[in-house]
């Protein structure tokens, strides 16, 4: 009877152990999945504000100032401009 007793207390140290051993790895995946869920939400917001800065740079009057002020560029007078008709409206 000793030695039953001593092979399921073998057994239940190595399941006792198994069990600590599965709990603390499940923490450190859970703690790794929360720094990753933080990491995402970081990135969200540096993209929005990335997205932000594009649409301002994009800007048509932004454009049309820099064309004016460092390009010294400047819209051509009516007189001076000419339309020229699409090839495909020679057909209808």
């Amino acid at each position: 009877m000793t030695r039953l007793n001593l092979i399921l207390l073998t057994i239940l140290m190595i399941c006792a152990l198994a069990l600590v051993t599965s709990q603390h790895r499940a923490r450190k995946l859970y703690v790794q999945l929360q720094q990753e869920l933080e990491l995402e939400k970081r990135y969200e917001v540096e993209w929005n504000q990335l997205q932000l800065e594009q649409g301002a740079w994009a800007i048509h009057a932004r454009i049309e100032k820099i064309a004016i002020q460092q390009l010294h560029m400047r819209a051509p007078a009516a007189t001076r401009t000419q339309l020229v008709p699409h090839s495909g409206a020679e057909s209808r």
